[in-house]
């Protein structure tokens, strides 16, 4: 991961929006990018995904750091879904933008469904990269539940509930005595062969008040309005993602017929850092307005398996 935003072309500035300034990473070209960010992340998270698509040449790109993420400072009340769909829509508004392709990891997937939700106008198709969906709001509304059903997902939300803002520090000690990995595997499937900017991000990106503020409004949602979605959707996960399950996509395919979904063997939950050139094969770049199915031959090396 890289925080230089020079090798994509990228501009940096600050939306004001009704909840408060907003940093964001923009390029300016014909059928853009909307990329969404997830918990523990900011536009940075998607720094792999841009350098196997040598930065998407051609396209323009949007790369927002959601309120409380990254640079954009937290907002005075928990932000709820609308307000992060309105947060959008001043964002495009300022940027001159029009309709996007939305692609977005974990809570920024969720968000990026709900964009389509609420500004179809807007959306002219979403990609979930690791989604948080049925599996992750089920177990936000039934904690005890979760426990059994979604394990690392209660843990770590128990656990950021006692710790708080305590979590932060604790997380840099264990980088300090060579423990963070150990502590990252549930996340990632092979945490050993990352590279360290990765698990330094995950350090500084997280956010305790915002991840518990996530699964909130995650347990409040009503998944039911993803019927109204009539744009394509592109549902991609990893096999061993500890926030999802395999069942979630074809929950996701009962709920959105139009979706098209593909499981990546050997995957976590951030497939686009552990497998940018695979998730890159899964979108194609006409795959991204949902007119193309994605192809099954692995590229050369470490890429994983993966059925659709």
């Amino acid at each position: 991961m890289t925080a230089d935003p020079a090798p994509w072309s990228l501009t940096r500035s600050v939306v004001r929006t009704t909840v408060g300034p907003v940093v964001v990473h923009a390029r300016p070209g014909p059928r853009p990018l909307l990329l969404l960010h997830g918990v523990a992340g900011s536009w940075t998270t998607w720094t792999p995904l841009l350098r196997a698509a040598h930065g998407f040449t051609g396209r323009g790109l949007v790369l927002v750091d959601l309120p409380g993420w990254g640079s954009s400072p937290a907002p005075a009340q928990p932000l709820e879904v609308d307000d992060a769909v309105a947060v959008l829509r001043s964002v495009l508004d300022a940027l001159a933008v029009g309709t996007v392709d939305v692609v977005g990891h974990s809570m920024g997937a969720f968000i990026g469904m709900h964009l389509a939700v609420a500004a179809p106008g807007r959306t002219r198709s979403v990609t979930l990269v690791s989604g948080t969906t049925f599996a992750a709001v089920d177990a936000a509304r039934h904690p005890v539940r979760g426990v059994l059903t979604l394990p690392s997902f209660a843990l770590l939300r128990a656990g950021l509930a006692v710790t708080r803002s305590a979590a932060v520090p604790m997380l840099r000690g264990l980088a300090r005595i060579g423990l963070l990995r150990l502590l990252a595997a549930p996340v990632f499937t092979h945490v050993g062969a990352l590279d360290r900017s990765v698990l330094d991000a995950f350090v500084a990106e997280l956010r305790p008040a915002g991840f518990l503020g996530a699964a909130r409004t995650g347990a409040a949602y009503d998944t039911d309005r993803w019927r109204g979605i009539d744009c394509p959707v592109t549902a991609i996960a990893g096999r061993d993602d500890v926030f999802a399950r395999v069942r979630d996509l074809d929950d996701l395919a009962r709920v959105v017929p139009q979706t098209r979904t593909v499981l990546l063997d050997d995957c976590g939950h951030f497939a686009h850092v552990e497998h940018p050139a695979a998730v890159l094969r899964a979108l194609g770049d006409d795959a991204v307005s949902g007119t193309a199915a994605a192809s099954r031959t692995p590229a050369a090396g470490a890429a994983p398996r993966r059925s659709s």
